[in-house]
């Protein structure tokens, strides 16, 4: 085992925090994952862990113990730090003791063929790290194949993410683009966009269609623009019976989902 980092300025240690940084992850082409659960699932997902921080005090559980091994199998490089440096490292109270760096995966629409798209999401311009993660991982819930994000917004690799994600994100394939480009890339592929807009005179639950389709949801502050509404087949709305104007964006792309997949 290797010799215990105790110092907060260790390079492993400074290489890990930066890229809780945008700069940092995209100097290095890593970002950060976080506590036993998701480590494991990058494991299991087969991603490329760079290296892994534990620190020994705080691993309680047989599973954790394990998954270091199994890291240590696969030749990763696995360092042991002080509790202290841990808490450092950490962005929850009480970490539970251990953190990866991982590879990025980029992902364009030449890399994800139409015909392997059933059902999908879009968002255009999201600002919320954790909406983003909380969209995958009901995305991964109800059984949709792929996420599309679309003119910029929330980095993917965003610590937020992958942590409200709950390991969603080493499963469903996630592919960026312009808006421009995936019009043209749903419409060659035969592929409905159902946009969601609170102007919409349908209202989603009497909305029917056989896949493949995708739904379009705009950022949390402007929504869709005219011009990518005219670019939907359909467009559908949320009634709103209380004071509220909107429901969060995680929440209402939860909703649209689950009463599309039934």
């Amino acid at each position: 085992m290797a010799e215990l980092i105790t110092s907060l300025s260790n390079p492993l240690v400074k290489q890990a925090r930066s890229l809780r940084q945008k700069k940092g992850r995209a100097e290095t082409g890593l970002f950060v994952v976080e506590g036993i659960r998701h480590v494991g699932e990058a494991v299991e997902a087969g991603w490329d862990i760079q290296s892994v921080l534990y620190a020994p005090d705080l691993l309680t559980s047989d599973f954790a113990r394990d998954l270091v091994a199994l890291l240590e199998k696969k030749n990763a490089r696995t360092q042991p730090v002080s509790a202290q440096v841990m808490d450092s490292l950490a962005e929850k109270d009480n970490p539970t003791g251990i953190l990866a760096t991982v590879s990025q995966r980029a992902r364009t629409l030449a890399g994800l063929p139409a015909a392997d798209v059933s059902s999908a999401v879009a968002l255009v311009s999201p600002q919320d790290p954790g909406n983003v993660g909380s969209i995958l991982r009901t995305m991964d819930a109800v059984g949709t194949d792929a996420l599309f994000l679309l003119d910029g917004g929330v980095d993917l690799f965003h610590p937020s993410v992958v942590r409200a994600s709950m390991g969603a994100i080493f499963w469903k394939p996630v592919a960026h683009a312009s808006f421009d480009e995936f019009k043209e890339w749903a419409r060659k592929g035969g592929i409905k966009l159902i946009g969601a807009s609170a102007h919409a005179t349908s209202d989603y639950s009497a909305a029917h269609f056989p896949p493949p389709w995708i739904l379009v949801l705009g950022s949390e502050q402007k929504g869709l623009s005219r011009a990518q509404l005219e670019a939907c087949h359909l467009t559908v709305s949320m009634p709103m019976r209380g004071h509220a104007s909107s429901l969060n964006l995680s929440v209402a792309a939860g909703i649209l989902l689950y009463e599309w997949m039934k």
